[in-house]
């Protein structure tokens, strides 16, 4: 029995430790305290291209602070070099954090940057976040699951490393699945995946929310179905990061007003 956790306890990095720290979809407010107190104590931050910078503010003055994340039209990072700054840091006696969008677990390679950090020898805990996965669609006033509606929920990436539609994803078992599917990073490949969800038997009509930016206060709510989403959201032209959320339950959105087809802004 392994009694060990490789959650980050209350008083933050030691010298010579990582944190890998989930910063939430963007609204700072989202972020843990557990998260905004480790911030507080770093020397070096690795962060990702956050849609909510705000969070960068919560950092302790003098800390070196790296923005290692993507950002269009600018060479990424690679993962390789990354995974080298945290080791070189950690074993520089530095208290490291790298900052990931969401959750560091969830799609965000937090894994293969702790699997590096194991194989150097580096002590390492993780901060969970808050995943866009369970928050755009909140914000935008969509239930993941409801009953009657939708009792499964798959989540599930839109491309992979390259870009392109996952190879290991049958979006056509996905399609014959049934409830609701969260995709991340979709929207530059929704026009396949809607194509191999309709071979698989999803309906032209099933409702599609495209959420972009979500939480901040340039949120947008696109509302469509799998037949006319790819056309609406290039008409649309809706910023990213965004998720993409494909099941009944994306008809739904409580609380708030909509019009089809329409991109909704949130003011937060």
């Amino acid at each position: 029995m392994n009694k060990h956790s490789a959650l980050g306890p209350a008083h933050g990095p030691l010298p010579g430790e990582v944190w890998l720290i989930g910063a939430g979809p963007g609204d700072p407010g989202l972020l843990t305290l557990r998260a905004a107190e480790a911030l507080k104590r770093a020397d070096l931050v690795l962060h990702d291209a956050l849609p909510g910078r705000a969070v960068l503010r919560l950092i302790r003055p003098g800390a070196e602070i790296v923005a290692v994340g993507k950002r269009k039209g600018a060479a990424p990072v690679s993962q390789a070099r990354i995974n080298a700054r945290l080791v070189a840091g950690a074993r520089a006696g530095l208290r490291v954090i790298r900052l990931k969008g969401g959750d560091p677990f969830v799609f965000g390679r937090g894994g293969e940057e702790a699997q590096a950090l194991d194989e150097a020898g580096i002590p390492w805990k993780v901060v969970p976040g808050v995943t866009a996965g369970t928050a755009a669609p909140a914000a935008a006033g969509i239930p993941l699951t409801h009953r009657g509606v939708a009792s499964a929920v798959t989540f599930v990436t839109g491309h992979d490393e390259g870009g392109n539609l996952p190879g290991a994803v049958d979006w056509q078992v996905l399609a014959r699945l049934g409830g609701t599917i969260a995709a991340f990073m979709a929207l530059s490949r929704l026009d396949e995946i809607a194509l191999q969800l309709l071979a698989g038997g999803r309906s032209p009509a099933t409702p599609v929310a495209v959420i972009a930016q979500a939480t901040t206060p340039d949120q947008q709510v696109l509302h469509t179905t799998l037949g006319t989403c790819t056309l609406d959201a290039r008409r649309a032209n809706l910023p990213t990061p965004a998720l993409v959320v494909i099941g009944e339950v994306a008809s739904l959105a409580l609380g708030a007003p909509r019009a089809a087809a329409v991109p909704r802004r949130v003011a937060l």
